[in-house]
């Protein structure tokens, strides 16, 4: 049995995979850090294979403590990555070299542990690095560049986990992919944003909001449906247009449903609404949040400023989203409906037929 050969070579596994994690290049973990990570992980599967399913909830909150023990003395997210990737080393080698029998089903149970402990590992390590980023409260562009990075080695470490096999597509490691594209590509959204404001760059033309919303739509339904949320959008009739810089106006309201999808309670609605008069059109992004601590309105949109523990990005989104609505004449406005969420409005000029 699997968990017999593990419990019996329990520490011979930990020597060779503090071997492995010594040979390269980089810092070298602590013996407190690499007893809070590895050993426990490997009594966590022994555990778990007894029991013949893994114990999803211990798994990732002992990895995830260890991504944050891994940041902190100065590991990569790629380091993370091989920390659990000694492991199984260290056991397949060892497995061999006494002709241990594993059954498949046996190394179905390892293979899910590991791939949990490995998506948990690096997403706390860079959830942990982007805190420590907007705790800082900086624009740099270095610091972009990190994040940027961070994302993308996340995304490529995740697709050679994949490719291997050895984890499926409706696993951890292929949500963390997905995840991690999808903070990769809000950073750069973000990033292109801000240059254009800085650099003093606009184009303004007239733009449909009717065929705005359907565009919007099919990516946002996309991202609430991966979240496990609804969306909820009205009709445009046509004939509803504005002047807005098309790309500065889209990143706005990207920000504003992304914000609504990242605090909506899990099965919640989010809901993207738009009114029109002859003269202003509204656009509403209503959210389930649960509402707003008391006088905290006005904070939201300052850069950096978050009201979450989940602090993927930087913390710039709204501030954006407003800068790009007052440059093209028009004003955001955020409304708190306590104990339900709120609702951030976009209102702006209508241009006559």
């Amino acid at each position: 049995m699997l968990h017999e050969f593990l419990h019996a070579n329990r520490s011979l596994i930990i020597s060779r995979t503090w071997a492995r994690v010594a040979a390269r290049p980089g810092p070298l973990a602590t013996d407190e850090g690499l007893g809070n990570g590895i050993p426990l992980f490997l009594d966590q599967v022994i555990d778990a294979l007894r029991r013949s399913h893994p114990s999803s909830r211990e798994i990732a909150d002992s990895a995830s403590q260890h991504g944050r023990d891994l940041f902190e003395q100065g590991f990569t997210v790629a380091q993370v990555v091989h920390h659990y990737g000694g492991v199984c080393q260290a056991v397949t080698e060892l497995a061999e070299e006494t002709n241990a029998a594993i059954t498949a089903a046996e190394f179905h149970v390892f293979n899910r542990c590991l791939d949990e402990a490995i998506a948990q590992a690096v997403t706390e390590h860079t959830r942990t690095r982007e805190q420590s980023i907007a705790d800082q409260g900086t624009e740099r562009l270095g610091d972009l560049s990190h994040e940027l990075r961070n994302a993308l080695s996340a995304a490529m470490l995740s697709f050679e986990v994949i490719k291997t096999g050895s984890v499926g597509l409706g696993g951890s490691t292929s949500a963390l992919l997905d995840r991690s594209l999808g903070r990769a590509l809000s950073l750069i959204e973000s990033s292109v944003a801000q240059v254009r404001f800085q650099s003093g760059i606009r184009a303004p033309e007239r733009v449909s909001v009717r065929q705005f919303i359907e565009e919007t739509e099919v990516g946002a339904s996309m991202e609430a449906s991966a979240r496990g949320l609804t969306l909820a959008v009205t009709q445009v009739d046509p004939g509803v247009d504005v002047q807005v810089d098309r790309q500065l106006f889209a990143a706005a309201v990207a920000n504003l449903l992304q914000n609504a999808f990242k605090f909506t309670r899990p099965n919640g609605k989010v809901s993207l609404k738009t009114s029109w008069t002859k003269d202003r059109v509204s656009i509403d992004v209503e959210d389930q949040c649960g509402g707003l601590p008391p006088h905290k309105t006005d904070e939201l949109f300052r850069p950096f400023e978050q009201r979450s523990p989940d602090r993927t990005g930087l913390g710039l989104g709204l501030s954006i989203s407003r800068r790009s609505v007052e440059a093209d004449g028009g004003e955001i406005h955020l409304r708190d409906i306590p104990g339900v969420g709120c609702v951030f409005s976009i209102d702006l000029p209508r241009l006559a037929g």
